[in-house]
């Protein structure tokens, strides 16, 4: 699926402690990038398993 076709919205909520939600963004269009810029990524895993090479 090409960005051109692809539809995302995004709606911003709050929710408290007592269940009450309130909007703070009402849906707004994005368009989803066609590959992440490097600094988006997550690190990489760092665990004791991740962290062992393969055998």
């Amino acid at each position: 699926m090409s960005a051109e076709t692809a539809r995302m919205t995004l709606k911003v909520y709050e929710v408290t402690r007592d269940g009450v939600t309130r909007v703070l963004r009402e849906e707004t269009p994005v368009v989803p990038l066609e590959r992440p810029e490097a600094s988006h990524q997550f690190p990489a895993c760092e665990c004791p398993q991740c962290k062992t090479p393969a055998r």
